[in-house]
């Protein structure tokens, strides 16, 4: 059985902004285990354990099913996941090639190996694998990519927010040029430029497709940016995508672009919130001994991360409601347009009893299609050492389960941050989650 893994590119900036909230919500919503799934998991259920969260255990579990059937498909695929999910690049490739080998139609495991190899910079030997997984524009847009990519020049940038909101904006170079206007959320993938932008920089596309936007479609471009700079590191030979209306106009004028999380994995990431600004290092294992370091002083423990599709990051938090409280694997994303803390997924703030505002029903988007969203009020939200009480969160009853096929309590938003300062370690896997500035 497949992941059933939804097609998340099809939105822009405008939709998956302004619809952040409910879009996060739909790709990462179902309850917090209840008793009879943690009884399944304690019985070594590869699946149950999986579902749980509990990956490597499950990982542990999937080789025994492997061991016994070397051919068995969803064993292959789920324990090449979860190699991913933690960027243990080795474990994923080496299973996924496996379920590739043993289905190479299967379109879950295809994709599974193309992020493998994204996230490895190997862009050349994931075009085949978009392809087979459905994906014809990535495919072309990385199969025509030459040279290394996401080269890093420099060592750090702090780079102060312009506003906090409605989107935290910050400023950066393309191509040498002046200052650009650009917000970043995690929830997107690839760097995003204006349409605008992307005619300044003389940007060609290599691959195009039409994409679904609220009530129309727009067009999106792909292709290589040679520079971008933010302050003092720039990045070279950087993935870039653009949306155009049919005229070639600018989709979105709220500013000149967007940085996703493929930016952001390749540095030593620092959101820090209540400092308004945005530290950028080159990961080595000196500045991350140095987040590590700053981290004790403050008294946070690092919370393991999970990356999920390309772009959906997960660790673990608490939500808590008039029935109880309940810990487990959360979304966590960064950036982005949304004036509310988080999402709680329908069935979780049932079965905790949070408080849910059904009087006052949100008309919004999630993946450009027409939602409705509730207000409710969690009594506590934490995630590490930083925690909100009572406060606004959205819920989606109708939301569909998570197409990354393990249980997600909520999704912790831009708002919920502000307090703290969030570092995040690609390559430890570690999020650190600290009150107040970064020091």
């Amino acid at each position: 059985m497949g992941e059933g893994m939804a097609d998340d590119r099809r939105w822009d900036r405008r939709s998956l902004l302004r619809g952040a909230a409910v879009l996060a919500g739909a790709a990462a919503t179902v309850p917090l285990l209840g008793e009879a799934a943690t009884a399944r998991a304690g019985g070594g259920d590869a699946d149950a354990l999986f579902k749980a969260g509990r990956f490597e255990q499950a990982g542990r579990a999937y080789e025994e099913i492997l061991r016994k059937d070397p051919e068995n498909l969803h064993a292959a695929r789920r324990r090449g996941y979860v190699g991913l999910l933690a960027n243990r690049f080795r474990d994923a490739e080496r299973y996924l090639k496996l379920a590739v080998a043993l289905a190479p139609d299967d379109r879950d495991a295809n994709r599974f190996l193309a992020d493998c190899y994204i996230r490895q910079d190997r862009l050349s030997l994931s075009a085949p694998h978009w392809r087979a997984a459905g994906q014809e524009s990535y495919a072309e847009w990385f199969a025509t990519f030459s040279g290394e990519p996401y080269q890093v020049r420099g060592d750090t940038a702090q780079l102060p927010w312009k506003q906090m909101d409605p989107e935290p904006l910050v400023e950066a170079s393309v191509n040498g040029g002046p200052p650009k206007r650009f917000t970043f959320y995690t929830g997107a993938p690839s760097l995003q430029v204006s349409a605008t932008v992307a005619r300044e920089a003389g940007l060609r596309p290599v691959a195009s497709e039409k994409i679904d936007y609220l009530n129309g479609t727009v067009w999106m471009h792909y292709g290589a940016l040679d520079s971008f700079r933010l302050g003092g590191i720039e990045l070279r030979n950087v993935p870039v995508s653009w949306s155009a209306t049919e005229s070639g106009a600018d989709v979105d004028t709220d500013t000149d672009g967007m940085i996703g999380m493929w930016v952001f994995y390749h540095l030593l990431t620092t959101f820090d919130y209540a400092g308004r600004r945005l530290v950028l290092r080159r990961r080595t294992p000196e500045t991350a001994g140095e987040v590590r370091a700053a981290a004790e002083r403050a008294g946070t423990a690092p919370l393991p991360m999970w990356l999920a599709r390309e772009n959906a990051l997960h660790t673990r938090g608490r939500v808590a409601g008039a029935a109880g409280s309940g810990t487990g694997v959360v979304g966590v994303l960064f950036g982005g347009h949304s004036e509310v803390a988080g999402i709680v997924n329908g069935a979780t703030a049932e079965r905790l009893q949070v408080r849910v505002d059904r009087d006052r029903p949100v008309e919004t988007f999630a993946g450009s299609h027409p939602v409705v969203a509730y207000p409710c009020y969690p009594k506590e939200m934490r995630l590490g050492g930083v925690a909100a009480d009572g406060v606004y969160c959205f819920t989606n009853p109708d939301a569909p389960l998570a197409p990354n096929g393990f249980d997600v309590a909520a999704a912790f938003f831009h708002s919920f941050h502000k307090p703290s300062t969030v570092t995040l370690d690609f390559t430890d896997m570690n999020l650190y989650a600290t009150r107040g500035q970064a020091a």
